[in-house]
């Protein structure tokens, strides 16, 4: 578990890497839009890396590693967005999105930690297609419960669903990168 860890956190550097440089390029506009506008955007992610699997052609050229790296960074920000955080404004500073960035991904690392405990690795025999299902799945799952006005009556909620498929990308990076 200790490779897992080192490996995982190898992964969240090179997205936080690119979360920064995009805030460098865009500030924090992503701050304009709704938790369920960031689950359509981590669903068009996640439909376009199933459609290259299942096709083996992919004609916009962009990676699918890349399409997962977007994955992570696009659930950071919607768990930011779907908290209620005083005085936090539309416009954040790097340092402030930064840090918004590093207590979400602190807390799926944490969780990771966990719950590959109690599932002893099962991921690492997974292939990055079922993977990605699981991804498809949650979303749906989300949309539902974002459908229901956030309401639920026997399950997880959004945010628990969100960590899911952060950590389930970061799996598919590993599968793929390392």
């Amino acid at each position: 578990m200790i490779q897992t860890s080192e490996q995982y956190q190898h992964i969240v550097q090179g997205c936080r890497e690119i979360f920064l440089k995009k805030t460098k390029d865009y500030g924090t506009s992503w701050r304009i839009a709704r938790a369920s506008s960031l689950t359509d955007q981590i669903f068009i992610k996640a439909n376009r890396i199933r459609t290259i699997q299942e096709t083996q052609e992919n004609k916009v050229g962009e990676s699918i590693e890349g399409e997962f790296g977007a994955m992570v960074n696009y659930c950071i920000m919607a768990i930011i967005q779907s908290r209620s955080i005083d005085g936090l404004g539309l416009e954040l500073t790097a340092e402030q999105a930064l840090t918004l960035y590093n207590e979400v991904a602190l807390e799926a690392f944490e969780l990771m930690e966990k719950k590959n405990h109690d599932y002893g690795e099962a991921w690492r025999d997974m292939r990055v297609s079922s993977l990605t299902d699981m991804i498809l799945m949650k979303l749906l799952r989300i949309k539902q419960i974002e459908d229901n006005g956030g309401k639920t009556i026997a399950s997880e909620g959004i945010e628990s669903n969100y960590f899911d498929i952060l950590n389930y990308s970061i799996f598919a990076l590993i599968h793929l990168t390392l």
